[in-house]
């Protein structure tokens, strides 16, 4: 969870504790190169791909998706004279105020939203770090139709916790990991970590 939600989300008073390891860092960058690929291959390229991280825990993996996509793009660049593809644009997206729980949950601070282009006619994929009861997501695609109409919208996630409450299901998975309901799933740049919110 990104440091936004560690402060705001947890019950007044209550401290994660960590209990287990499920990815390491070596792991998690393997975990997002599969997703690139998987990316290329499911759109054929990435012409008209555009990648857009909800804030704030998907920004980080958006951020290191659109350097593996463009590594695979120049990978493949052949040929003396051959053109040098266009960078994978880039967007972030805060949903903060469309979703459909505000008054029963804390309304976080604002965090930023910059979609540099269009997004009619695009594919947009859809970042976060953990995918729970799938609200955010529903959020997420009610926000992103103020910014045009995309011809699709694919969600990639590094963790699939379970529990939806929502008919969602991610195109791109980084790990399924079958939870409870009380457990937390923490996800930054040294890995995936399971653990508990502890009162103090």
């Amino acid at each position: 969870m990104a440091e936004r939600e560690r402060n705001h989300a947890r019950p007044r008073g209550a401290v994660f504790v960590p209990r287990s390891q499920v990815l390491s860092a070596d792991d998690l960058t393997r975990a997002i190169t599969r997703m690139a690929h998987e990316v290329v291959e499911r759109n054929r390229g990435i012409d008209d791909v555009i990648v857009v991280g909800l804030q704030t825990g998907g920004v980080p993996i958006a951020r290191r998706l659109t350097e593996a996509l463009d590594l695979l793009a120049a990978s493949r660049v052949t040929g003396p004279g051959a053109d040098e593809p266009a960078p994978v644009t880039m967007g972030t997206l805060d949903v903060a105020f469309y979703r459909d729980d505000i008054g029963l949950r804390p309304v976080l601070p604002e965090a930023v939203t910059d979609i540099p282009v269009d997004l009619t006619g695009k594919t947009v994929v859809l970042v976060d770090d953990v995918l729970f009861t799938g609200r955010t997501i529903r959020a997420a695609l009610n926000a992103l139709g103020e910014y045009g109409r995309a011809q699709a919208v694919q969600l990639a996630v590094m963790v699939d916790r379970g529990h939806r409450e929502l008919p969602i299901r991610p195109d791109y998975v980084g790990k399924n990991l079958p939870t409870r309901r009380d457990e937390m799933v923490d996800v930054t740049e040294e890995g995936v970590t399971l653990g508990d919110l502890v009162g103090r």
